[in-house]
Protein backbone atom coordinates (compact mmCIF):
# COMPACT_ATOMS: atom_id res chain seq x y z
CA UNK A 1 0.00 0.00 0.00
CA UNK A 2 1.28 3.47 -0.78
CA UNK A 3 2.34 5.78 1.99
CA UNK A 4 -0.53 8.02 3.14
CA UNK A 5 -0.10 11.78 3.29
CA UNK A 6 1.69 13.07 6.36
CA UNK A 7 -0.38 14.62 9.13
CA UNK A 8 0.82 18.11 8.33
CA UNK A 9 -0.26 17.70 4.71
CA UNK A 10 -3.56 19.49 5.33
CA UNK A 11 -1.71 22.68 6.19
CA UNK A 12 0.56 22.27 3.18
CA UNK A 13 -2.47 21.47 1.04
CA UNK A 14 -4.10 24.72 2.06
CA UNK A 15 -1.02 26.71 1.12
CA UNK A 16 -0.72 24.85 -2.16
CA UNK A 17 -4.32 25.55 -3.13
CA UNK A 18 -3.94 29.21 -2.18
CA UNK A 19 -0.94 29.35 -4.50
CA UNK A 20 -3.02 27.79 -7.28
CA UNK A 21 -5.81 30.29 -6.68
CA UNK A 22 -3.26 33.09 -6.90
CA UNK A 23 -1.91 31.68 -10.16
CA UNK A 24 -5.41 31.62 -11.69
CA UNK A 25 -6.63 34.85 -10.18
CA UNK A 26 -7.49 36.38 -13.57
CA UNK A 27 -10.14 33.86 -14.61
CA UNK A 28 -11.12 33.36 -10.95
CA UNK A 29 -11.73 37.09 -10.50
CA UNK A 30 -13.92 37.19 -13.59
CA UNK A 31 -15.86 34.14 -12.33
CA UNK A 32 -16.38 35.75 -8.94
CA UNK A 33 -17.60 38.96 -10.56
CA UNK A 34 -20.17 37.05 -12.60
CA UNK A 35 -21.28 35.07 -9.54
CA UNK A 36 -21.61 38.24 -7.44
CA UNK A 37 -23.64 39.82 -10.22
CA UNK A 38 -25.85 36.75 -10.32
CA UNK A 39 -26.38 36.76 -6.56
CA UNK A 40 -27.10 40.48 -6.53
CA UNK A 41 -29.69 40.16 -9.28
CA UNK A 42 -31.17 37.05 -7.63
CA UNK A 43 -31.65 39.06 -4.44
CA UNK A 44 -33.74 41.58 -6.36
CA UNK A 45 -36.04 38.94 -7.90
CA UNK A 46 -38.21 38.27 -4.80
CA UNK A 47 -38.59 42.00 -4.06
CA UNK A 48 -39.59 42.77 -7.68
CA UNK A 49 -42.04 39.86 -7.70
CA UNK A 50 -43.51 41.05 -4.43
CA UNK A 51 -44.00 44.56 -5.82
CA UNK A 52 -45.65 43.23 -8.99
CA UNK A 53 -48.07 40.98 -7.06
CA UNK A 54 -48.99 43.71 -4.63
CA UNK A 55 -49.64 46.07 -7.55
CA UNK A 56 -52.00 43.53 -9.14
CA UNK A 57 -53.85 42.86 -5.89
CA UNK A 58 -54.20 46.58 -5.17
CA UNK A 59 -55.54 47.22 -8.68
CA UNK A 60 -52.71 49.59 -9.53
CA UNK A 61 -52.19 48.65 -13.18
CA UNK A 62 -49.93 51.63 -13.78
CA UNK A 63 -47.56 50.50 -11.06
CA UNK A 64 -47.34 46.95 -12.43
CA UNK A 65 -45.21 47.49 -15.53
CA UNK A 66 -42.03 48.59 -13.81
CA UNK A 67 -41.74 45.70 -11.29
CA UNK A 68 -42.91 43.15 -13.87
CA UNK A 69 -40.38 44.28 -16.46
CA UNK A 70 -37.70 44.46 -13.78
CA UNK A 71 -38.56 40.96 -12.60
CA UNK A 72 -38.36 39.58 -16.16
CA UNK A 73 -35.04 41.31 -16.79
CA UNK A 74 -33.65 40.00 -13.51
CA UNK A 75 -34.69 36.42 -14.30
CA UNK A 76 -33.07 36.71 -17.75
CA UNK A 77 -29.90 38.11 -16.21
CA UNK A 78 -29.72 35.23 -13.74
CA UNK A 79 -30.07 32.75 -16.60
CA UNK A 80 -27.35 34.52 -18.58
CA UNK A 81 -24.99 34.48 -15.59
CA UNK A 82 -25.64 30.75 -15.13
CA UNK A 83 -24.73 30.16 -18.77
CA UNK A 84 -21.47 32.12 -18.43
CA UNK A 85 -20.42 30.64 -15.08
CA UNK A 86 -20.07 27.10 -16.46
CA UNK A 87 -17.37 27.85 -19.08
CA UNK A 88 -15.56 30.25 -16.74
CA UNK A 89 -15.44 27.65 -13.98
CA UNK A 90 -14.24 24.95 -16.38
CA UNK A 91 -11.55 27.27 -17.76
CA UNK A 92 -10.25 28.14 -14.30
CA UNK A 93 -10.29 24.50 -13.24
CA UNK A 94 -8.37 23.35 -16.31
CA UNK A 95 -5.78 26.09 -15.84
CA UNK A 96 -5.33 25.26 -12.15
CA UNK A 97 -5.07 21.54 -12.98
CA UNK A 98 -2.43 22.23 -15.62
CA UNK A 99 -0.37 24.25 -13.17
CA UNK A 100 -0.65 21.60 -10.46
CA UNK A 101 0.32 18.85 -12.87
CA UNK A 102 3.27 20.83 -14.17
CA UNK A 103 4.47 21.67 -10.69
CA UNK A 104 4.12 18.07 -9.47
CA UNK A 105 5.84 16.54 -12.51
CA UNK A 106 8.73 18.99 -12.28
CA UNK A 107 9.15 18.32 -8.56
CA UNK A 108 9.11 14.55 -9.04
CA UNK A 109 11.67 14.75 -11.83
CA UNK A 110 13.91 16.99 -9.75
CA UNK A 111 13.64 14.58 -6.81
CA UNK A 112 14.62 11.52 -8.87
CA UNK A 113 16.07 9.17 -7.90
CA UNK A 114 15.20 10.43 -4.42
CA UNK A 115 11.45 10.50 -5.17
CA UNK A 116 9.53 9.06 -2.19
CA UNK A 117 6.61 7.88 -4.33
CA UNK A 118 5.98 4.66 -6.15
CA UNK A 119 5.28 4.98 -9.86
CA UNK A 120 1.61 4.21 -9.25
CA UNK A 121 1.27 6.95 -6.65
CA UNK A 122 2.91 9.45 -8.99
CA UNK A 123 0.52 8.49 -11.81
CA UNK A 124 -2.48 8.77 -9.49
CA UNK A 125 -1.43 12.23 -8.34
CA UNK A 126 -1.07 13.47 -11.90
CA UNK A 127 -4.23 11.87 -13.29
CA UNK A 128 -6.64 12.08 -10.34
CA UNK A 129 -5.43 14.18 -7.42
CA UNK A 130 -4.38 17.16 -9.55
CA UNK A 131 -7.76 17.56 -11.34
CA UNK A 132 -9.59 17.26 -8.03
CA UNK A 133 -7.34 19.82 -6.34
CA UNK A 134 -7.50 22.07 -9.40
CA UNK A 135 -11.27 22.30 -9.05
CA UNK A 136 -11.00 23.87 -5.59
CA UNK A 137 -10.52 27.57 -6.46
CA UNK A 138 -13.68 27.66 -8.60
CA UNK A 139 -15.63 25.46 -6.16
CA UNK A 140 -14.51 27.49 -3.15
CA UNK A 141 -15.36 30.76 -4.89
CA UNK A 142 -18.78 29.46 -5.85
CA UNK A 143 -19.46 28.27 -2.31
CA UNK A 144 -18.24 31.54 -0.81
CA UNK A 145 -20.42 33.67 -3.09
CA UNK A 146 -23.37 31.34 -2.53
CA UNK A 147 -22.87 31.69 1.21
CA UNK A 148 -22.76 35.47 0.89
CA UNK A 149 -25.99 35.37 -1.12
CA UNK A 150 -27.60 33.14 1.50
CA UNK A 151 -26.57 35.53 4.27
CA UNK A 152 -28.02 38.43 2.28
CA UNK A 153 -31.27 36.48 1.81
CA UNK A 154 -31.27 35.69 5.52
CA UNK A 155 -30.81 39.39 6.33
CA UNK A 156 -33.70 40.22 3.98
CA UNK A 157 -35.90 37.82 5.97
CA UNK A 158 -35.12 39.76 9.14
CA UNK A 159 -36.06 42.99 7.38
CA UNK A 160 -39.38 41.64 6.09
CA UNK A 161 -40.46 39.63 9.15
CA UNK A 162 -38.27 38.88 12.14
CA UNK A 163 -40.55 36.05 13.29
CA UNK A 164 -40.00 34.14 10.04
CA UNK A 165 -36.26 34.76 10.24
CA UNK A 166 -36.14 33.48 13.82
CA UNK A 167 -38.00 30.30 12.81
CA UNK A 168 -35.57 29.78 9.97
CA UNK A 169 -32.59 30.24 12.32
CA UNK A 170 -33.57 27.20 14.36
CA UNK A 171 -32.32 24.81 11.67
CA UNK A 172 -29.05 26.57 10.83
CA UNK A 173 -26.72 25.27 13.60
CA UNK A 174 -27.59 21.62 12.99
CA UNK A 175 -27.15 22.09 9.22
CA UNK A 176 -23.68 23.58 9.72
CA UNK A 177 -22.73 20.66 12.00
CA UNK A 178 -23.86 18.11 9.40
CA UNK A 179 -21.92 19.93 6.67
CA UNK A 180 -18.68 20.04 8.69
CA UNK A 181 -18.92 16.37 9.58
CA UNK A 182 -19.61 15.49 5.96
CA UNK A 183 -16.56 17.37 4.64
CA UNK A 184 -14.25 15.73 7.21
CA UNK A 185 -15.48 12.20 6.56
CA UNK A 186 -15.59 12.70 2.80
CA UNK A 187 -11.96 13.88 2.84
CA UNK A 188 -10.91 10.73 4.71
CA UNK A 189 -12.87 8.49 2.33
CA UNK A 190 -11.41 10.23 -0.73
CA UNK A 191 -7.87 9.91 0.65
CA UNK A 192 -8.44 6.18 1.16
CA UNK A 193 -9.79 5.91 -2.38
CA UNK A 194 -6.75 7.66 -3.88
CA UNK A 195 -4.42 5.48 -1.81
CA UNK A 196 -6.07 2.29 -3.05
CA UNK A 197 -5.96 3.57 -6.63
CA UNK A 198 -2.24 4.29 -6.21
CA UNK A 199 -1.60 0.75 -4.97
CA UNK A 200 -3.51 -0.68 -7.92
CA UNK A 201 -1.60 1.50 -10.39
CA UNK A 202 1.76 0.53 -8.85
CA UNK A 203 0.99 -3.18 -9.12
CA UNK A 204 -0.24 -2.80 -12.69
CA UNK A 205 2.83 -0.85 -13.83
CA UNK A 206 5.10 -3.45 -12.27
CA UNK A 207 3.22 -6.27 -13.99
CA UNK A 208 3.34 -4.51 -17.36
CA UNK A 209 7.09 -4.01 -17.02
CA UNK A 210 7.50 -7.74 -16.37
CA UNK A 211 4.89 -8.93 -18.87
CA UNK A 212 7.33 -11.18 -20.76
CA UNK A 213 8.46 -12.87 -17.56
CA UNK A 214 4.85 -13.40 -16.48
CA UNK A 215 3.93 -14.93 -19.81
CA UNK A 216 7.02 -17.12 -19.92
CA UNK A 217 6.40 -18.31 -16.36
CA UNK A 218 2.76 -19.17 -17.01
CA UNK A 219 1.67 -17.08 -14.01
CA UNK A 220 -0.87 -14.88 -15.76
CA UNK A 221 -3.78 -15.95 -13.54
CA UNK A 222 -1.96 -15.52 -10.24
CA UNK A 223 -0.37 -12.25 -11.33
CA UNK A 224 -3.75 -10.88 -12.42
CA UNK A 225 -5.13 -11.79 -9.00
CA UNK A 226 -2.18 -10.07 -7.30
CA UNK A 227 -2.61 -6.88 -9.32
CA UNK A 228 -6.33 -6.75 -8.55
CA UNK A 229 -5.98 -7.21 -4.77
CA UNK A 230 -6.40 -3.43 -4.10
CA UNK A 231 -9.77 -3.49 -5.88
CA UNK A 232 -11.30 -4.53 -2.55
CA UNK A 233 -9.94 -1.34 -0.95
CA UNK A 234 -11.07 0.75 -3.94
CA UNK A 235 -14.55 -0.73 -3.64
CA UNK A 236 -14.64 -0.22 0.14
CA UNK A 237 -13.60 3.43 -0.18
CA UNK A 238 -16.11 4.02 -2.97
CA UNK A 239 -18.95 2.40 -1.02
CA UNK A 240 -17.98 4.42 2.06
CA UNK A 241 -18.29 7.60 -0.01
CA UNK A 242 -21.70 6.60 -1.38
CA UNK A 243 -22.97 5.66 2.10
CA UNK A 244 -21.78 9.00 3.42
CA UNK A 245 -23.49 10.87 0.59
CA UNK A 246 -26.70 8.89 1.07
CA UNK A 247 -26.87 9.54 4.81
CA UNK A 248 -25.99 13.21 4.41
CA UNK A 249 -28.49 13.83 1.60
CA UNK A 250 -31.47 12.52 3.56
CA UNK A 251 -30.37 14.31 6.73
CA UNK A 252 -29.98 17.58 4.84
CA UNK A 253 -33.18 17.00 2.92
CA UNK A 254 -35.26 16.30 6.02
CA UNK A 255 -33.77 19.11 8.11
CA UNK A 256 -33.94 21.75 5.39
CA UNK A 257 -37.46 20.76 4.37
CA UNK A 258 -38.61 21.08 7.98
CA UNK A 259 -36.80 24.42 8.33
CA UNK A 260 -38.35 25.74 5.12
CA UNK A 261 -41.80 24.48 6.08
CA UNK A 262 -41.55 26.09 9.51
CA UNK A 263 -40.45 29.44 8.09
CA UNK A 264 -43.22 29.46 5.46
CA UNK A 265 -45.79 28.42 8.06
CA UNK A 266 -44.85 31.37 10.25
CA UNK A 267 -45.02 33.67 7.20
CA UNK A 268 -48.40 32.19 6.21
CA UNK A 269 -49.76 32.88 9.68
CA UNK A 270 -48.48 36.43 9.24
CA UNK A 271 -50.53 36.80 6.05
CA UNK A 272 -53.60 35.32 7.77
CA UNK A 273 -53.15 37.73 10.67
CA UNK A 274 -52.65 40.74 8.43
CA UNK A 275 -49.01 41.19 9.43
CA UNK A 276 -47.75 40.39 5.92
CA UNK A 277 -49.17 41.04 2.48
CA UNK A 278 -49.46 38.27 -0.15
CA UNK A 279 -46.62 39.92 -2.06
CA UNK A 280 -44.45 39.85 1.06
CA UNK A 281 -45.25 36.14 1.44
CA UNK A 282 -43.85 35.55 -2.04
CA UNK A 283 -40.78 37.60 -1.14
CA UNK A 284 -40.32 35.56 2.03
CA UNK A 285 -40.57 32.34 0.02
CA UNK A 286 -37.91 33.63 -2.41
CA UNK A 287 -35.54 34.73 0.33
CA UNK A 288 -36.00 31.49 2.25
CA UNK A 289 -34.98 29.68 -0.93
CA UNK A 290 -31.89 31.90 -1.21
CA UNK A 291 -31.00 31.58 2.46
CA UNK A 292 -31.30 27.82 2.39
CA UNK A 293 -29.31 27.47 -0.85
CA UNK A 294 -25.89 27.46 0.83
CA UNK A 295 -26.93 24.51 2.98
CA UNK A 296 -28.20 22.43 0.06
CA UNK A 297 -24.90 22.13 -1.81
CA UNK A 298 -23.95 18.55 -1.01
CA UNK A 299 -22.25 18.25 -4.42
CA UNK A 300 -20.25 21.41 -3.73
CA UNK A 301 -19.23 20.07 -0.32
CA UNK A 302 -18.16 16.81 -1.93
CA UNK A 303 -16.07 18.72 -4.49
CA UNK A 304 -14.41 20.63 -1.65
CA UNK A 305 -13.65 17.37 0.19
CA UNK A 306 -12.17 15.79 -2.96
CA UNK A 307 -10.10 18.88 -3.65
CA UNK A 308 -8.83 18.90 -0.10
CA UNK A 309 -7.84 15.22 -0.28
CA UNK A 310 -6.11 15.70 -3.64
CA UNK A 311 -4.36 18.85 -2.48
CA UNK A 312 -3.13 17.14 0.69
CA UNK A 313 -1.54 14.30 -1.28
CA UNK A 314 0.17 16.64 -3.74
CA UNK A 315 1.32 18.93 -0.92
CA UNK A 316 2.87 15.96 0.89
CA UNK A 317 4.92 15.24 -2.23
CA UNK A 318 5.93 18.86 -2.78
CA UNK A 319 6.98 19.06 0.89
CA UNK A 320 9.93 16.77 0.18
CA UNK A 321 12.88 19.15 -0.21
CA UNK A 322 14.72 19.36 -3.50
CA UNK A 323 18.51 19.09 -3.56
CA UNK A 324 19.86 22.54 -2.83
CA UNK A 325 22.17 23.94 -5.48
CA UNK A 326 25.09 26.27 -4.92
CA UNK A 327 26.05 29.56 -6.55
CA UNK A 328 29.03 28.38 -8.63
CA UNK A 329 27.99 28.55 -12.27
CA UNK A 330 30.74 26.45 -13.85
CA UNK A 331 33.60 24.03 -13.25
CA UNK A 332 36.70 25.24 -15.07
CA UNK A 333 39.37 22.70 -14.09
CA UNK A 334 40.62 19.62 -15.95
CA UNK A 335 38.21 17.22 -14.20
CA UNK A 336 39.98 15.96 -11.07
CA UNK A 337 37.71 14.15 -8.58
CA UNK A 338 38.22 13.75 -4.84
CA UNK A 339 35.90 11.95 -2.42
CA UNK A 340 36.58 12.61 1.26
CA UNK A 341 34.98 10.68 4.13
CA UNK A 342 31.90 9.61 2.18
CA UNK A 343 29.25 7.91 4.31
CA UNK A 344 25.86 6.82 3.03
CA UNK A 345 23.25 5.14 5.23
CA UNK A 346 20.17 3.16 4.29
CA UNK A 347 16.66 4.18 5.31
CA UNK A 348 17.09 1.95 8.38
CA UNK A 349 20.26 3.83 9.35
CA UNK A 350 22.71 1.07 8.44
CA UNK A 351 25.89 2.20 6.63
CA UNK A 352 26.00 1.31 2.93
CA UNK A 353 29.25 3.22 2.39
CA UNK A 354 31.36 4.27 5.34
CA UNK A 355 34.21 6.80 5.44
CA UNK A 356 35.16 6.22 1.81
CA UNK A 357 38.10 8.22 0.43
CA UNK A 358 38.96 8.16 -3.26
CA UNK A 359 40.99 10.29 -5.64
CA UNK A 360 40.62 10.20 -9.41
CA UNK A 361 43.19 12.41 -11.16
CA UNK A 362 42.06 14.47 -14.12
CA UNK A 363 42.24 12.70 -17.44
CA UNK A 364 42.54 9.24 -15.90
CA UNK A 365 40.13 6.31 -15.77
CA UNK A 366 39.13 4.33 -12.71
CA UNK A 367 36.99 1.21 -12.40
CA UNK A 368 34.69 0.58 -9.44
CA UNK A 369 34.70 -3.15 -8.68
CA UNK A 370 32.84 -5.10 -6.02
CA UNK A 371 30.22 -7.73 -5.36
CA UNK A 372 26.54 -7.01 -5.94
CA UNK A 373 25.35 -4.56 -3.29
CA UNK A 374 28.84 -3.26 -2.56
CA UNK A 375 27.73 0.29 -3.45
CA UNK A 376 29.41 0.77 -6.82
CA UNK A 377 26.49 2.45 -8.59
CA UNK A 378 25.65 4.38 -5.43
CA UNK A 379 29.18 5.76 -5.24
CA UNK A 380 29.16 6.59 -8.96
CA UNK A 381 25.85 8.42 -8.57
CA UNK A 382 27.20 10.70 -5.85
CA UNK A 383 29.44 12.59 -8.27
CA UNK A 384 26.48 13.85 -10.33
CA UNK A 385 24.31 14.24 -7.20
CA UNK A 386 21.90 11.52 -8.21
CA UNK A 387 21.93 11.17 -4.44
CA UNK A 388 23.80 12.99 -1.70
CA UNK A 389 25.96 11.40 1.02
CA UNK A 390 25.01 11.59 4.67
CA UNK A 391 28.53 12.76 5.44
CA UNK A 392 31.65 13.73 3.53
CA UNK A 393 32.51 15.79 0.46
CA UNK A 394 32.72 15.21 -3.29
CA UNK A 395 35.08 17.70 -4.89
CA UNK A 396 35.35 18.41 -8.61
CA UNK A 397 38.53 20.36 -9.31
CA UNK A 398 38.50 21.42 -5.67
CA UNK A 399 34.88 22.65 -5.71
CA UNK A 400 32.24 20.82 -3.67
CA UNK A 401 29.65 19.55 -6.14
CA UNK A 402 26.96 20.92 -3.82
CA UNK A 403 28.32 24.40 -4.46
CA UNK A 404 27.70 24.07 -8.21
CA UNK A 405 24.44 25.04 -9.82
CA UNK A 406 22.58 22.00 -11.11
CA UNK A 407 23.04 23.14 -14.71
CA UNK A 408 26.79 23.52 -14.17
CA UNK A 409 26.96 20.07 -12.59
CA UNK A 410 25.04 18.46 -15.47
CA UNK A 411 27.44 20.07 -17.94
CA UNK A 412 30.47 18.85 -15.97
CA UNK A 413 29.37 15.26 -15.24
CA UNK A 414 27.52 12.98 -17.67
CA UNK A 415 26.32 9.39 -17.33
CA UNK A 416 25.83 6.27 -19.41
CA UNK A 417 23.73 3.64 -17.65
CA UNK A 418 23.40 -0.12 -17.84
CA UNK A 419 19.72 0.15 -18.79
CA UNK A 420 19.36 3.54 -20.46
CA UNK A 421 15.94 5.08 -20.91
CA UNK A 422 15.80 6.38 -24.47
CA UNK A 423 13.76 9.57 -24.56
CA UNK A 424 12.75 11.51 -27.64
CA UNK A 425 10.79 11.11 -30.85
CA UNK A 426 13.54 9.72 -33.10
CA UNK A 427 16.87 7.95 -32.71
CA UNK A 428 18.60 11.29 -33.35
CA UNK A 429 16.58 12.86 -30.51
CA UNK A 430 17.52 10.02 -28.17
CA UNK A 431 21.24 10.55 -28.75
CA UNK A 432 20.97 14.35 -28.63
CA UNK A 433 18.76 14.27 -25.52
CA UNK A 434 19.87 16.89 -23.04
CA UNK A 435 21.71 18.75 -25.78
CA UNK A 436 18.91 19.96 -28.08
CA UNK A 437 21.25 21.98 -30.29
CA UNK A 438 23.41 18.98 -31.21
CA UNK A 439 23.92 18.76 -34.97
CA UNK A 440 23.58 15.60 -37.02
CA UNK A 441 27.39 15.30 -37.50
CA UNK A 442 27.84 15.51 -33.71
CA UNK A 443 25.24 12.79 -33.17
CA UNK A 444 26.78 10.58 -35.84
CA UNK A 445 30.29 10.95 -34.37
CA UNK A 446 28.98 9.92 -30.95
CA UNK A 447 27.16 6.95 -32.49
CA UNK A 448 30.29 5.83 -34.34
CA UNK A 449 32.31 6.02 -31.12
CA UNK A 450 29.69 3.85 -29.39
CA UNK A 451 29.66 1.45 -32.36
CA UNK A 452 25.99 2.29 -32.95
CA UNK A 453 26.21 4.04 -36.33
CA UNK A 454 26.11 0.84 -38.38
CA UNK A 455 22.89 -0.58 -36.96
CA UNK A 456 21.23 2.85 -36.84
CA UNK A 457 21.76 3.26 -40.59
CA UNK A 458 20.07 -0.08 -41.14
CA UNK A 459 16.89 1.18 -39.52
CA UNK A 460 14.02 2.14 -41.88
CA UNK A 461 14.71 5.88 -41.67
CA UNK A 462 18.18 5.80 -40.17
CA UNK A 463 18.64 8.45 -37.49
CA UNK A 464 15.14 9.78 -38.21
CA UNK A 465 13.48 6.46 -37.36
CA UNK A 466 10.84 6.97 -34.63
CA UNK A 467 11.89 5.22 -31.43
CA UNK A 468 8.53 3.47 -31.27
CA UNK A 469 9.30 1.82 -34.63
CA UNK A 470 12.96 1.02 -33.98
CA UNK A 471 13.41 -2.71 -33.17
CA UNK A 472 16.35 -2.44 -30.75
CA UNK A 473 17.98 -5.19 -28.73
CA UNK A 474 19.19 -4.59 -25.18
CA UNK A 475 22.76 -4.19 -26.38
CA UNK A 476 21.75 -1.74 -29.10
CA UNK A 477 19.82 0.36 -26.60
CA UNK A 478 22.88 0.32 -24.38
CA UNK A 479 25.08 1.58 -27.21
CA UNK A 480 22.62 4.41 -27.94
CA UNK A 481 22.74 5.36 -24.26
CA UNK A 482 26.52 5.39 -24.46
CA UNK A 483 26.37 7.53 -27.61
CA UNK A 484 24.11 9.97 -25.76
CA UNK A 485 26.80 10.39 -23.09
CA UNK A 486 29.57 10.76 -25.67
CA UNK A 487 27.62 13.49 -27.48
CA UNK A 488 27.94 15.71 -24.41
CA UNK A 489 31.23 17.54 -23.86
CA UNK A 490 31.82 16.96 -20.14
CA UNK A 491 34.71 17.00 -17.68
CA UNK A 492 33.86 13.62 -16.14
CA UNK A 493 32.17 10.63 -17.76
CA UNK A 494 30.53 8.07 -15.48
CA UNK A 495 29.95 4.75 -17.25
CA UNK A 496 27.70 2.71 -14.97
CA UNK A 497 28.20 -0.80 -16.39
CA UNK A 498 27.35 0.77 -19.73
CA UNK A 499 28.62 -2.15 -21.87
CA UNK A 500 27.39 -5.11 -19.80
CA UNK A 501 24.75 -6.07 -22.39
CA UNK A 502 27.29 -6.57 -25.18
CA UNK A 503 29.00 -9.75 -26.20
CA UNK A 504 32.69 -10.03 -25.41
CA UNK A 505 33.93 -9.09 -28.90
CA UNK A 506 31.57 -6.12 -29.30
CA UNK A 507 32.32 -4.98 -25.75
CA UNK A 508 36.03 -4.97 -26.53
CA UNK A 509 35.45 -2.97 -29.72
CA UNK A 510 33.18 -0.45 -27.97
CA UNK A 511 35.50 -0.09 -24.99
CA UNK A 512 38.48 0.52 -27.24
CA UNK A 513 36.54 3.10 -29.27
CA UNK A 514 35.29 4.84 -26.13
CA UNK A 515 38.80 4.87 -24.69
CA UNK A 516 39.98 6.64 -27.83
CA UNK A 517 37.03 9.04 -27.93
CA UNK A 518 37.51 9.99 -24.28
CA UNK A 519 41.29 10.08 -24.31
CA UNK A 520 42.40 12.69 -21.81
CA UNK A 521 38.94 12.84 -20.16
CA UNK A 522 38.24 11.71 -16.60
CA UNK A 523 36.28 8.44 -16.48
CA UNK A 524 34.65 6.57 -13.60
CA UNK A 525 33.58 3.10 -14.72
CA UNK A 526 31.38 0.63 -12.84
CA UNK A 527 32.83 -2.70 -13.96
CA UNK A 528 31.67 -6.30 -13.71
CA UNK A 529 33.97 -7.76 -16.36
CA UNK A 530 37.67 -8.45 -16.01
CA UNK A 531 38.38 -6.87 -19.37
CA UNK A 532 36.55 -3.65 -18.43
CA UNK A 533 38.49 -3.28 -15.19
CA UNK A 534 41.78 -4.12 -16.91
CA UNK A 535 41.37 -1.29 -19.44
CA UNK A 536 41.22 1.36 -16.70
CA UNK A 537 44.25 3.11 -15.27
CA UNK A 538 43.29 2.09 -11.74
CA UNK A 539 40.65 0.08 -9.86
CA UNK A 540 38.83 0.96 -6.63
CA UNK A 541 37.82 -2.30 -4.93
CA UNK A 542 34.70 -1.94 -2.78
CA UNK A 543 34.04 -4.53 -0.11
CA UNK A 544 31.70 -4.43 2.88
CA UNK A 545 30.79 -0.78 2.47
CA UNK A 546 34.39 0.38 2.35
CA UNK A 547 37.07 0.90 -0.28
CA UNK A 548 39.29 -2.07 0.45
CA UNK A 549 42.06 -1.19 -1.99
CA UNK A 550 42.94 1.09 -4.89
CA UNK A 551 45.51 0.17 -7.50
CA UNK A 552 46.16 -1.21 -10.97
CA UNK A 553 44.10 -4.21 -11.95
CA UNK A 554 47.23 -6.40 -12.34
CA UNK A 555 48.25 -5.82 -8.75
CA UNK A 556 44.79 -6.42 -7.31
CA UNK A 557 44.44 -9.60 -9.39
CA UNK A 558 46.91 -11.27 -7.03
CA UNK A 559 44.23 -11.31 -4.31
CA UNK A 560 41.94 -14.34 -4.37
CA UNK A 561 39.08 -12.27 -2.92
CA UNK A 562 39.42 -9.80 -5.77
CA UNK A 563 39.33 -12.55 -8.37
CA UNK A 564 36.28 -14.00 -6.62
CA UNK A 565 34.40 -10.75 -7.28
CA UNK A 566 34.43 -11.47 -11.01
CA UNK A 567 33.64 -15.14 -10.48
CA UNK A 568 30.54 -14.04 -8.59
CA UNK A 569 29.44 -12.26 -11.75
CA UNK A 570 29.87 -15.44 -13.79
CA UNK A 571 32.75 -13.99 -15.79
CA UNK A 572 34.27 -16.95 -17.68
CA UNK A 573 37.67 -15.30 -17.77
CA UNK A 574 37.63 -14.96 -14.01
CA UNK A 575 36.55 -18.54 -13.48
CA UNK A 576 39.52 -19.72 -15.57
CA UNK A 577 41.74 -17.21 -13.76
CA UNK A 578 43.49 -16.34 -16.99
CA UNK A 579 46.05 -13.53 -16.98
CA UNK A 580 44.32 -10.19 -17.33
CA UNK A 581 44.71 -8.25 -20.57
CA UNK A 582 46.95 -5.25 -20.76
CA UNK A 583 45.36 -1.84 -20.21
CA UNK A 584 44.48 0.04 -23.38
Amino acid sequence: MTTPPRRDAALGGGRLLRDVARDTRGSLTLLVCVMVCRVGVALAVPALLSSAVNAVLEGDGGGLHGPALGWGAAVACVALCDAVMGPLGASGTSRATRRLRGRTVRHLLELQPRAPLTAGEAVTQITQAAPQAGALPAAAAQSAVALAGSLAGFAALWVIDWRTAAAFTLGVPLSVLIARRFVGRATEAQSAYLGAQSDLATRLLGALAGARTIRASGTLTSETARVLVPLADVSAAGHAMWRLQKSTVWQFGLLLSLTEALALAVAGLGVAGGRLSPGQLLAVAGYVKLAIGALQQVDALLALAQARAGGDRIAATLAHPLPAAGPVTGATGPGGVLLKGITVRSAAGDPVLESADLELPAGRSMALVGRTGAGKSLLAGLLGRLSDPDAGQILLDGVDVRDLTLDALRNAVTYAFERPALIGTTVHDAIAYGRPGASRPTVERAARAARADAFVRRLPAGYDTPLDHAPLSGGERQRLGLARALARPALVYVLDDATSGLDTVTEAEVSEAVTGALSGRTRLVVAHRVTTAARCDAVAWLDGGRIRAVGPHRELWRHADYRAVFAAHDDPAAEREVPCPSPV
